[in-house]
């Protein structure tokens, strides 16, 4: 069983299963994704992430505004509380820091991002960080802003070790995606030989980055089993094991998404939640 922690279920491509959603969901069902992480970009999209969520027991939905967004006015700690709060969201985000483009100055950057970090140590729930080219300011506000009791996770990894460590260090998990599977990312293939097991997140961040031998077209939920499969064979272990232990590290971090499990699956997940060594 499969959770894919971080997709944009209010972004998927008309070309994916016709661009109907049930039928992109049920693709990922088929082959045993159990429960979806619809992350928001902009808080103004949460009320239709929540719509969807009503309509799917297995998808939970965050709050938060995205580093790169443009906006007239940035939302404040109150705001981003109210409406995770409102939409019953199991975490912030995503937010973090984005120096490739510049677009979106770093001063803004870091002002938005310091208050999601307080917003989600305030609510108590984790917080889904975008870090790019910003490796020491992010760490540096994370140290700051949050507990590591909460935690939250670095999406879509492509920095080195040491900010892997540091993160780790901290309460956080780190999250790989499709780019794992790409010719040129034998670093990130190194980072998921090493990471432990027990840290090690899974995702899509559909519709974009598809995993090899899906590379160009649209991503969808349903590949996420690629990933934890290039896992799998990085570390020479089952693809159930990586299956298993990424979801229970799901519900470790996101603990108000309840297991989408039935009994045995869920004592599954307790028995699997175990260290696997030392970053």
């Amino acid at each position: 069983m499969f959770v894919d922690s971080h997709c944009h279920l209010d972004r998927l491509s008309p070309e994916t299963c016709d661009g109907d959603l049930d039928k992109v969901l049920d693709a990922a069902r088929d082959r045993g994704v159990k429960q979806f992480l619809a992350i928001s970009v902009t808080l103004d999209g949460v009320p239709g992430l929540a719509e969807i969520r009503s309509r799917h027991d297995d998808v939970v939905i965050s709050a938060g505004v995205h580093p790169l967004q443009q906006l007239e006015q940035e939302p404040s700690v109150e705001d981003i509380v109210r409406c995770a709060e409102d939409h019953d969201a199991v975490a912030i985000g995503e937010s973090g820091l984005d120096y490739h483009y510049d677009h979106v100055s770093r001063e803004q950057q870091h002002e938005r991002f310091a208050r999601h970090l307080q917003a989600a140590t305030q609510l108590g729930l984790p917080i889904v960080v975008h870090t790019r080219e910003a490796r020491e300011d992010t760490l540096e506000l994370i140290r700051r802003y949050t507990d590591p009791e909460i935690g939250g996770v670095l999406h879509c990894f492509t920095e080195d070790l040491d900010m892997a460590r540091a993160a780790v260090a901290h309460g956080f998990y780190i999250s790989l995606s499709g780019i794992v599977t790409f010719r040129n990312a034998e670093s990130l293939r190194e980072l998921a030989r090493v990471i432990p097991l027990d840290r090690l997140l899974i995702e899509t961040d559909s519709p974009y980055l598809a995993p090899v031998p899906h590379r160009g077209k649209p991503n969808q939920p349903a590949w996420v089993v690629e990933v934890a499969e290039c896992i799998a064979q990085q570390r020479g272990i089952s693809l159930e094991e990586v299956g298993m232990q990424t979801t229970a590290n799901f519900h470790q971090l996101f603990r108000r998404a309840a297991p989408a499990v039935d009994g045995e699956l869920r004592q599954q997940l307790i028995n699997a939640g175990m260290a696997h060594g030392s970053v």
